[in-house]
């Protein structure tokens, strides 16, 4: 499995490559196709992220001391956005996760684009992603 780093480093790579913000959407549309669906017992209020424009769900178990997030969502530019947070976040330690730096929603200049709402949302979405690392990180006595 890639680094962290790596990844991330991935995931710019390959949307760099297009110059039109049009064309990054599609291509992250795109990726929403590859989200681990959330199980739809998870699909209830309280796995809903407050503070998203759209509908958003996510979910993390622990497997194997590594954190595995599956989510979910009634937007399609958000279900890609959540795609690629889970690439990056996905299947790693809880102590590796919380204090993460998300680099590359800076160097693709995603924050830039996105709507104040969508931006929030975002942000709410990380914040759920790590408050599960922590749990976890607290769970195992990291």
């Amino acid at each position: 499995m890639s680094s962290i780093q790596e990844t991330q480093n991935q995931i710019v790579e390959e949307i760099n490559i297009f110059d039109d913000w049009m064309d990054k959407y599609n291509y992250i549309i795109e990726l929403a196709k590859d989200l681990p669906l959330i199980d739809a017992q998870h699909k209830t209020n309280q796995y809903l992220i407050d503070g998203c424009q759209s509908k958003v769900w996510i979910n993390a178990d622990l497997v194997d001391e590594k954190v595995h997030y599956t989510a979910d969502s009634d937007a399609i530019i958000t279900k890609g956005i959540i795609a690629l947070l889970i690439r990056v976040m996905n299947d790693r330690t809880p102590s590796e996760l919380v204090d993460i730096d998300l680099f590359f929603l800076e160097e693709i200049g995603l924050k830039e684009n996105l709507s104040p709402n969508r931006a929030n949302g975002l942000v709410a979405m990380i914040k759920q992603m790590k408050l599960y690392a922590l749990a976890f990180k607290t769970k195992l006595g990291q």
